[in-house]
C-alpha cells in the first residue's frame, strides 16, 4: 500500500514538473520571439510606389498586378510613381558604358563667315594688247609662229615690208641733200610720223641716206600670244590685227557661287586660292566683280576675282579651290553628330545636373562641317549626348507617353465612342484561358499584315466561350478594342483538345 502511494506521488510530481516546464518554455519562447522580431519599417520608407505594370512593347496597355505579358513572351515591367511623371531618363553608369554613351560640353568658337568655292582660271582681259599695222605691206618673216607662245616685252614678233614708206622718205632725203630750209625739212618729218613710220626707222634712213621700207614689230608687253592673225608672205592692210597678247601678271578666277551665299559677297573681299591639283601652291586675290546674272539651271552666279600670278604658274583652264574670307564671330556650337534631325525639327539629348537625360528642341544656324551653330535651345556649359542619343531619345519618348497616361489611375481607360471596329479572322491554338482573356498561338492575320505569333485577346465577358479549353484548335473573330487592345467576338472549335 505504501509502495503504491509512493509511486502515485512520484507520478504526480513528474506531471507537475512537466507542466511547469511546458508553461515556462512557452513563456520563454514568447519572450525570445518578441525580442528577436524586428520592428516593422515605416510604410513607404524604403519602398517605391508602383503605379501599374506594362509591356514596354505595347505601352498603351496597363495592368494592376505583375505577371507575364499577354502580348510577348516576357514579364510585365513596373512603372513607379517617381518615374512616370519624370521628363528625363535615368540610366545607370554601367548601362551608359555598355551603350557607349558619350557626352560633350556645349561651347563657343570663333567662327568665320568664310565659305569655299571652285574657280576656273581665265585671262585678265584688262591686260590684253592688240598688235596692228597702220600701213599696207607684206609679212616677210614671223618670229612667233604658234598661238599660246610666251613672249617678253620688246621681243621681235615679225618683220614687215612697207613699200608705201619709200616715197615719203626719199622726199625727206632729197630736201636734205638740196639744202632746203629747216621748215621744209621739219614738215617732211611730220609727214613721216603721220604715216606711222617708226622714229628709229626715220633716223636710220637719215643716217644711211637710203630709204628704209623694212621694219620689225616688237611685243609691247609680256604675256602669251592669245591670237595669231597672220602667216609669212601674206599681205596686210592698215588696221589688221597681227597678234593679240594676253598678260599673265594677273589672272581672273571665276567662281560659281550658290545663290544662297551671294549675299555674303562684297567687292574687295579677300580670297585665298590653291591649285586643285596641288594644294601646296597658294595664291591671293580679291573680288573685283559680281556678274549680274544667275544661271537658271544651277542657281549660281559668277564672281570674278583678280589673283596675283607674278610667278606665271596659273594658266587659263586651271581649277582653283577658293576660300572667301569673312568676318569672324563667337558662336555657340555643338558637334554635328549630337544633333538628331527629324526633317521638321532638330533635337539634342541633354544631360541634366541630376544625371538624367532629356530631349530638347534646338534651332540650328550655319553648318560648319564637324560642328553646327546653335541659335537657340542650348546654353554654354550644358552637356549633350554625342553617341547613343537615338536610344535615349526613344526611351524619353516612351516615358513621356507613359507619364501622360499615368496622370489618372492605373485602371485602364475606356476609349471614346467611335465607329464600329473592323472585324478580323484567324486560326490558332488556345494556350491558356484567364478570367478576362484567352492566349492564342495563331497564324498570320492577312487583314492586319501580322505574322504568326502568340498573343492575348480580351473576352467580352468573363463567362464567354465557356466551351473552349486549352489545346483546342479554333477559328476566331476579333476586333480592335477592349482592355487588351483586341477583343474576341466569336470562337469556334476546329478540333478536339489534345
Amino acid at each position: 500500500m505504501k509502495r503504491a502511494l509512493a509511486m502515485a506521488l512520484s507520478l504526480l510530481g513528474a506531471a507537475v514538473l512537466a507542466a511547469g516546464g511546458f508553461y515556462a518554455g512557452r513563456h520563454t519562447t514568447a519572450e525570445n520571439s518578441m525580442t528577436a522580431m524586428p520592428a516593422p519599417a515605416a510604410p513607404g520608407a524604403a519602398e517605391r510606389r508602383v503605379l501599374y505594370w506594362h509591356d514596354p512593347m505595347v505601352p498603351g496597355q496597363r495592368f494592376d498586378k505583375p505577371g507575364k505579358s499577354p502580348f510577348m513572351d516576357m514579364q510585365l515591367v513596373p512603372v513607379y510613381a517617381d518615374e512616370a511623371g519624370d521628363a528625363g531618363v535615368k540610366i545607370s553608369p554601367t548601362v551608359q558604358q555598355n551603350l557607349g554613351i558619350r557626352t560633350v560640353v556645349v561651347g563657343r568658337a570663333d567662327v568665320s563667315s568664310s565659305f569655299d568655292a571652285i574657280g576656273a582660271v581665265q585671262f585678265d582681259e584688262r591686260l590684253g594688247v592688240a598688235v596692228q599695222t597702220r600701213v599696207a605691206g607684206y609679212v616677210e618673216q614671223l618670229a612667233v609662229r604658234a598661238p599660246m607662245e610666251r613672249v617678253r616685252k620688246g621681243q621681235p614678233l615679225a618683220s614687215l615690208f612697207a613699200p608705201d614708206w619709200l616715197g615719203p622718205q626719199n622726199e625727206l632725203l632729197a630736201l636734205q641733200r638740196a639744202g632746203a630750209s629747216q621748215e621744209l625739212i621739219a614738215a617732211a618729218r611730220e609727214r613721216l610720223r603721220a604715216l606711222s613710220i617708226p622714229e628709229a626707222l626715220i633716223r636710220q634712213s637719215e643716217a644711211t641716206g637710203t630709204a628704209q621700207a623694212r621694219f620689225t614689230l616688237s611685243a609691247p608687253v609680256s604675256g602669251v600670244i592669245a591670237e595669231l592673225g597672220v602667216r609669212e608672205g601674206v599681205a596686210v592692210t592698215p588696221g589688221t590685227t597681227l597678234f593679240r597678247i594676253a598678260g599673265l601678271e594677273r589672272v581672273w578666277a571665276v567662281a560659281e557661287v550658290p545663290e544662297a551665299q551671294a549675299a555674303r559677297l562684297e567687292r574687295g573681299q579677300k580670297v585665298w586660292a590653291a591649285l586643285q591639283a596641288d594644294t601646296s601652291q597658294t595664291f591671293e586675290g580679291q573680288l573685283t566683280e559680281i556678274l549680274p546674272q544667275v544661271s537658271a539651271s544651277t542657281r549660281t552666279l559668277q564672281a570674278r576675282f583678280e589673283v596675283d600670278n607674278a610667278g606665271g604658274k596659273l594658266v587659263p583652264g586651271m581649277l582653283l579651290r577658293m576660300q572667301m574670307a569673312g568676318p569672324s564671330a563667337s558662336r555657340l556650337v555643338v558637334p554635328a553628330e549630337a544633333v538628331i534631325r527629324t526633317g521638321t525639327r532638330a533635337v539634342t539629348i541633354v544631360r541634366k545636373d541630376s544625371g538624367e537625360f532629356a530631349a530638347r528642341d534646338i534651332q540650328l544656324g550655319a553648318d560648319l562641317g564637324d560642328t553646327i551653330e546653335v541659335l537657340s535651345g542650348l546654353a554654354e556649359g550644358e552637356q549633350v549626348v554625342a553617341s547613343g542619343q537615338f536610344l535615349i531619345d526613344s526611351e524619353a519618348r516612351l516615358r513621356s507617353v507613359l507619364g501622360a497616361m499615368a496622370a489618372g489611375t492605373a485602371a485602364p481607360v475606356s476609349a471614346p465612342a467611335s465607329a464600329p471596329a473592323a472585324m478580323h479572322v484567324g486560326d490558332g491554338k488556345v494556350e491558356s484561358i484567364e478570367a478576362d482573356s484567352i492566349l492564342i498561338s495563331h497564324g498570320p492575320i492577312a487583314s492586319l499584315k501580322w505574322p504568326a505569333m502568340t498573343m492575348g485577346f480580351g473576352k467580352p465577358a468573363g463567362a464567354a466561350f465557356a466551351g473552349i479549353g486549352p489545346g483546342d484548335t479554333v477559328r476566331f473573330e476579333f476586333r480592335q478594342g477592349g482592355t487588351m487592345g483586341y477583343e474576341l467576338v466569336s470562337v469556334q472549335r476546329l478540333g478536339a483538345a489534345k
